[in-house]
């Protein structure tokens, strides 16, 4: 009995295995899986590049442009040049013993050069005060009465009006005659001042510029731009001026 069930089971495994020409047994077909279906792939496309920073952008990382030095102007000149050429305008090419004149305006006043020595600018300046006072004599004299009076008065001479200008540059203390003023200060003509006096009269030359009652007849000042004849004057100057 177990003999034949053997052989039914081997008879049945060969009909299941064999086949009929080329065509599958049925029982085989149902058991096939079809192939999975797969769409044809896309061509890759090429990448696309980030766009480019515009030439203008400056990069995070690159340092800062150094900033640009605007050049100063051809030519244009310096403290030094500028004193250079103020020196050179006042100056010039004057000789050691020579210096920068004053001159009379249409005012009848000096004016003060700009090299002059604070003493100079002292006298011009005072004798500006008086220049143009009435003419008296004896003026000037210590008429006006206290430490004040003894150089301020309303109208002066010749001695007083140079007396007021000598005070205020701090040369005498009190007023002087024409007479003391042959023997005062130091012989012979000055840089700045020279004194002429005699007896009678005296005038007095400040930088180049004639300081001289006798002239305020003509210009209603006693500063005076034309020099005078000096014979008979003893001729003295302030020391150091």
């Amino acid at each position: 009995m177990g003999r034949r069930l053997a052989a039914a089971s081997l008879a049945a495994a060969a009909a299941l295995t064999a086949g009929c020409g080329d065509a599958p047994a049925p029982q085989l077909e149902a058991l096939r899986v079809p192939e999975a279906y797969l769409p044809p792939m896309a061509p890759l496309a090429a990448p696309v590049a980030a766009p480019a920073a515009p030439r203008s952008a400056a990069r995070e990382d690159a340092p800062a442009p150094a900033p640009i030095e605007e050049p100063e102007p051809a030519g244009a000149p310096t403290d030094a040049d500028i004193a250079a050429e103020l020196q050179e305008a006042f100056e010039g090419d004057k000789d050691e013993g020579d210096v920068d004149a004053a001159t009379v305006g249409r005012d009848g006043l000096a004016t003060v050069p700009l090299t002059a020595p604070p003493k100079v600018r002292a006298m011009i300046e005072a004798a500006n005060q008086v220049a143009r006072k009435p003419y008296v004599y004896g003026g000037g004299h210590g008429g006006g009465g206290g430490a004040e009076g003894l150089f301020t008065d309303t109208a002066y001479d010749c001695s007083g009006s140079m007396s007021y200008a000598l005070a205020s540059a701090g040369l005498i203390d009190s007023p002087m005659a024409s007479g003391p003023m042959m023997t005062w200060g130091k012989p012979g003509p000055g840089k700045w001042v020279t004194l002429y006096a005699n007896a009678g009269h005296a005038f007095m030359v400040v930088a180049g510029l004639r300081f001289d009652t006798s002239g305020r007849a003509e210009r209603d000042t006693r500063w005076q731009a034309a020099s005078r004849g000096t014979g008979g004057f003893t001729v003295r100057h302030p020391p150091g001026l």
